[in-house]
């Protein structure tokens, strides 16, 4: 990773203060980054606040359509430009009823596809909205995952959730293929198994440790680590990738192509 890839941009991180996107806001901090993130958590907002006077933190709601459009203002408003944009924020809807499909309740339907799926389509929306209003080129990155498209059915059966990280690589190519004449780039980043609050159910099984360590043997077969998706934020992020739009990498140490056994 180039120390200064990011030097003299202007970056909005949706769900920046924990877990992968806080680990993302120091990346791009380390890579000459200023940047806005987005948290729900006052308390964690204050501490991303604490890294330094190039970030600042903000108290939003994803999925709220107005958080984005808020967040970007701040960064025209603070640092004096906008130049792209990290949407990490989302997380389990099993405790309200995402699941196997036919255990599927309303309300986890309507709650995981608006947390993970259209708080996307809201961020993505305010970013291109903004970067056309501007003139000028940029970059947007999605955080999908690999039970978009590599699935689990044992140990991981939240279809909505699935579906919804599937949406995000749809919605991400199709938007590549239309702004890329307009030089605003889209690509996203599927992971695997991550060490972050929203796992904690899978962390604390021995059977799904035991499953995710041959489903991911790359490294001894380790639970992921939110700094394993650091140096593809920063890539995609930066003019190291101005010529890349409409690709989708997994992060998953070789749960894609693993086959568990």
């Amino acid at each position: 990773m180039c120390a200064q890839a990011l030097d003299g941009k202007v970056i909005v991180v949706v769900g920046g203060t924990s877990g992968l996107g806080r680990s993302g806001v120091e990346a791009c901090l380390e890579a000459g980054a200023r940047v806005i993130a987005i948290g729900r958590s006052p308390e964690k907002v204050e501490a991303v606040d604490g890294l330094g006077p190039e970030v600042f933190g903000q108290v939003g709601d994803a999925a709220d359509p107005d958080c984005a459009e808020a967040a970007i203002d701040e960064a025209e408003s603070r640092f004096g430009g906008f130049d792209g944009l990290y949407h990490v924020a989302g997380g389990s809807g099993r405790s309200v009823g995402d699941g196997p499909l036919h255990e599927l309740a309303d309300e986890g339907i309507d709650y995981t596809l608006r947390l993970n799926l259209s708080s996307v389509m809201y961020s993505n929306r305010a970013a291109v909205r903004r970067l056309l209003k501007l003139r000028r080129r940029g970059s947007v990155l999605n955080m999908s995952s690999v039970l978009a498209f590599a699935p689990a059915g044992e140990h991981f059966a939240t279809h909505t959730y699935a579906a919804a990280k599937a949406g995000i690589i749809g919605l991400t190519r199709s938007a590549a293929s239309k702004y890329a004449a307009r030089d605003i780039r889209f690509n996203a980043i599927a992971p695997a198994l991550v060490e972050t609050p929203m796992s904690e159910r899978a962390q604390e099984s021995p059977e799904i440790l035991e499953y995710t360590r041959r489903r991911q043997p790359l490294d001894g077969g380790r639970i992921g680590q939110a700094r394993d998706t650091d140096g593809a934020v920063v890539y995609f992020l930066s003019d190291q990738s101005a010529f890349v739009t409409g690709q989708v990498v997994s992060i998953d140490g070789g749960w894609e192509v693993s086959d568990g056994q």
